[in-house]
Protein backbone atom coordinates (compact mmCIF):
# COMPACT_ATOMS: atom_id res chain seq x y z
CA UNK A 1 0.00 0.00 0.00
CA UNK A 2 1.62 3.41 -0.77
CA UNK A 3 0.71 5.24 2.39
CA UNK A 4 2.78 2.56 4.30
CA UNK A 5 5.39 3.78 6.38
CA UNK A 6 8.40 4.59 4.60
CA UNK A 7 10.80 1.78 4.60
CA UNK A 8 14.46 1.86 5.85
CA UNK A 9 15.95 2.49 2.15
CA UNK A 10 13.54 5.31 1.65
CA UNK A 11 13.97 7.05 5.70
CA UNK A 12 17.99 6.85 4.59
CA UNK A 13 17.10 8.64 1.58
CA UNK A 14 15.62 11.59 2.92
CA UNK A 15 17.51 11.85 6.03
CA UNK A 16 20.63 12.45 3.27
CA UNK A 17 18.95 15.21 2.13
CA UNK A 18 20.10 18.61 3.53
CA UNK A 19 18.09 20.12 6.59
CA UNK A 20 16.52 22.75 4.41
CA UNK A 21 14.59 19.56 2.18
CA UNK A 22 11.28 20.91 2.35
CA UNK A 23 8.00 19.32 3.11
CA UNK A 24 8.47 16.44 5.45
CA UNK A 25 4.73 16.53 5.98
CA UNK A 26 4.64 15.25 2.56
CA UNK A 27 6.88 12.41 2.67
CA UNK A 28 6.37 11.73 -0.84
CA UNK A 29 7.52 14.84 -1.92
CA UNK A 30 11.55 14.07 -2.36
CA UNK A 31 13.24 16.99 -3.37
CA UNK A 32 14.94 20.27 -1.48
CA UNK A 33 12.77 22.59 -2.87
CA UNK A 34 10.03 23.34 -1.21
CA UNK A 35 6.88 22.35 -2.69
CA UNK A 36 4.55 24.77 -3.93
CA UNK A 37 2.02 23.25 -5.88
CA UNK A 38 0.39 25.84 -7.56
CA UNK A 39 1.55 29.27 -8.45
CA UNK A 40 -0.40 32.20 -8.70
CA UNK A 41 -0.52 34.78 -11.75
CA UNK A 42 -1.15 37.65 -9.36
CA UNK A 43 2.29 37.25 -7.73
CA UNK A 44 3.51 38.20 -10.96
CA UNK A 45 1.07 40.50 -12.45
CA UNK A 46 0.60 43.60 -11.38
CA UNK A 47 -2.89 44.35 -12.26
CA UNK A 48 -5.96 42.66 -12.55
CA UNK A 49 -5.96 40.41 -16.58
CA UNK A 50 -8.51 40.99 -18.40
CA UNK A 51 -10.07 38.99 -21.40
CA UNK A 52 -9.87 41.61 -24.64
CA UNK A 53 -12.27 40.69 -27.49
CA UNK A 54 -9.86 39.30 -29.82
CA UNK A 55 -10.00 38.21 -33.45
CA UNK A 56 -9.09 34.78 -34.48
CA UNK A 57 -6.45 35.68 -36.52
CA UNK A 58 -5.27 37.77 -33.58
CA UNK A 59 -5.67 35.19 -30.93
CA UNK A 60 -3.54 32.44 -33.61
CA UNK A 61 -1.15 35.46 -33.49
CA UNK A 62 -1.01 35.25 -29.54
CA UNK A 63 -0.73 31.72 -29.20
CA UNK A 64 2.02 31.97 -31.71
CA UNK A 65 3.87 33.99 -29.84
CA UNK A 66 2.70 32.46 -26.33
CA UNK A 67 4.28 29.14 -28.03
CA UNK A 68 8.16 30.95 -28.34
CA UNK A 69 8.15 32.76 -24.78
CA UNK A 70 7.35 29.31 -23.52
CA UNK A 71 9.68 27.36 -24.94
CA UNK A 72 12.23 26.63 -22.33
CA UNK A 73 14.75 26.11 -24.77
CA UNK A 74 14.76 29.63 -26.23
CA UNK A 75 16.25 32.20 -24.60
CA UNK A 76 13.77 34.90 -23.82
CA UNK A 77 16.42 37.35 -25.49
CA UNK A 78 15.85 35.77 -28.75
CA UNK A 79 12.20 36.02 -28.44
CA UNK A 80 12.41 39.75 -28.16
CA UNK A 81 12.21 40.35 -32.03
CA UNK A 82 8.92 38.29 -32.01
CA UNK A 83 7.48 40.89 -29.41
CA UNK A 84 8.69 43.50 -31.24
CA UNK A 85 6.67 42.45 -34.59
CA UNK A 86 3.71 41.71 -32.28
CA UNK A 87 3.41 44.81 -30.71
CA UNK A 88 4.33 46.88 -33.63
CA UNK A 89 1.53 44.98 -35.28
CA UNK A 90 -1.07 44.76 -32.67
CA UNK A 91 0.05 47.68 -29.91
CA UNK A 92 0.34 47.62 -26.20
CA UNK A 93 -2.51 47.90 -24.95
CA UNK A 94 -2.31 46.69 -21.03
CA UNK A 95 -5.42 44.19 -21.52
CA UNK A 96 -3.93 42.55 -24.97
CA UNK A 97 0.09 41.98 -23.23
CA UNK A 98 -2.19 40.92 -20.21
CA UNK A 99 -3.83 38.32 -22.02
CA UNK A 100 -0.65 37.47 -23.22
CA UNK A 101 0.88 36.96 -20.07
CA UNK A 102 -2.20 34.65 -18.76
CA UNK A 103 -2.17 32.45 -21.83
CA UNK A 104 1.58 31.61 -20.70
CA UNK A 105 1.05 31.38 -17.48
CA UNK A 106 -1.61 28.79 -17.96
CA UNK A 107 0.22 26.83 -20.24
CA UNK A 108 3.85 26.78 -18.10
CA UNK A 109 2.14 26.53 -15.35
CA UNK A 110 0.24 23.14 -16.18
CA UNK A 111 3.11 21.47 -17.01
CA UNK A 112 4.52 22.25 -13.93
CA UNK A 113 1.34 21.04 -12.30
CA UNK A 114 1.92 18.02 -13.97
CA UNK A 115 5.69 17.71 -13.50
CA UNK A 116 5.27 17.96 -9.96
CA UNK A 117 1.96 15.46 -10.04
CA UNK A 118 5.00 13.10 -11.56
CA UNK A 119 7.67 13.50 -8.99
CA UNK A 120 5.28 12.47 -6.54
CA UNK A 121 4.44 9.43 -8.74
CA UNK A 122 8.15 8.94 -8.92
CA UNK A 123 8.66 8.96 -5.60
CA UNK A 124 6.02 6.56 -4.28
CA UNK A 125 7.96 4.42 -7.03
CA UNK A 126 11.33 4.50 -5.24
CA UNK A 127 9.14 3.94 -2.03
CA UNK A 128 8.04 0.85 -3.57
CA UNK A 129 11.35 -0.66 -4.76
CA UNK A 130 12.73 0.29 -1.28
CA UNK A 131 10.34 -1.70 0.27
CA UNK A 132 10.86 -4.13 -2.33
CA UNK A 133 15.05 -4.17 -1.76
CA UNK A 134 14.08 -4.83 2.09
CA UNK A 135 11.60 -7.55 1.57
CA UNK A 136 14.09 -9.47 -0.28
CA UNK A 137 17.09 -8.88 1.83
CA UNK A 138 14.71 -10.25 4.83
CA UNK A 139 14.05 -13.07 2.80
CA UNK A 140 17.34 -13.95 1.97
CA UNK A 141 18.42 -13.59 5.41
CA UNK A 142 15.66 -15.87 6.69
CA UNK A 143 17.23 -18.23 4.17
CA UNK A 144 20.32 -18.12 5.03
CA UNK A 145 19.82 -19.03 8.56
CA UNK A 146 17.98 -22.38 7.78
CA UNK A 147 20.25 -25.26 8.72
CA UNK A 148 20.01 -26.28 4.84
CA UNK A 149 19.57 -23.12 2.90
CA UNK A 150 18.03 -22.81 -0.65
CA UNK A 151 21.41 -21.67 -2.10
CA UNK A 152 19.98 -21.60 -5.44
CA UNK A 153 16.83 -18.98 -4.03
CA UNK A 154 19.30 -17.00 -2.23
CA UNK A 155 20.94 -16.48 -5.70
CA UNK A 156 17.76 -15.38 -7.26
CA UNK A 157 17.30 -13.07 -4.42
CA UNK A 158 20.44 -11.92 -4.48
CA UNK A 159 20.18 -11.12 -8.26
CA UNK A 160 16.91 -9.31 -7.80
CA UNK A 161 18.69 -6.86 -5.01
CA UNK A 162 21.14 -6.42 -7.31
CA UNK A 163 19.66 -5.05 -10.03
CA UNK A 164 16.95 -3.05 -7.99
CA UNK A 165 19.37 -1.37 -6.49
CA UNK A 166 21.19 -0.26 -9.57
CA UNK A 167 17.67 0.78 -10.85
CA UNK A 168 17.36 2.51 -7.31
CA UNK A 169 20.74 4.49 -7.60
CA UNK A 170 20.22 5.54 -11.12
CA UNK A 171 16.79 6.67 -10.65
CA UNK A 172 18.10 9.12 -7.52
CA UNK A 173 20.77 10.45 -9.34
CA UNK A 174 18.20 11.42 -12.09
CA UNK A 175 16.10 13.28 -8.96
CA UNK A 176 18.30 16.68 -8.97
CA UNK A 177 17.55 17.52 -12.17
CA UNK A 178 13.92 16.77 -12.20
CA UNK A 179 13.55 18.74 -8.88
CA UNK A 180 15.10 21.76 -10.37
CA UNK A 181 12.20 21.74 -13.37
CA UNK A 182 9.41 23.35 -11.46
CA UNK A 183 11.50 25.82 -9.72
CA UNK A 184 12.92 26.63 -13.55
CA UNK A 185 9.55 26.96 -15.30
CA UNK A 186 8.39 29.42 -12.24
CA UNK A 187 11.56 31.20 -13.14
CA UNK A 188 10.73 31.85 -16.73
CA UNK A 189 7.72 32.63 -15.89
CA UNK A 190 8.42 35.75 -13.63
CA UNK A 191 10.69 36.43 -16.76
CA UNK A 192 8.14 36.20 -19.14
CA UNK A 193 6.06 38.63 -17.28
CA UNK A 194 8.62 41.14 -16.37
CA UNK A 195 9.73 41.11 -20.18
CA UNK A 196 6.00 42.09 -21.00
CA UNK A 197 5.23 44.44 -18.65
CA UNK A 198 8.54 46.46 -20.05
CA UNK A 199 5.80 46.77 -23.11
CA UNK A 200 3.27 48.38 -21.54
CA UNK A 201 2.30 52.33 -21.96
CA UNK A 202 4.30 54.36 -18.58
Amino acid sequence: MKTRALTTLSIALLCAMPASAADFSDPTWPCIQRKVEALSPGLMWPVAIENPDLTPDVEAEVQDLVGYLTLRRLPLEEVQPRLDDFTAAHGTDPALIGHVFERAFTRLNSLRGRIIKGIGEYSLGQIDLAARIDAARSEMSAEMAKEAPDYDHVDKLEEQIDWDERIYTDRRTSLTYVCETPVLLEKRLFAIAQMLQAELPQ
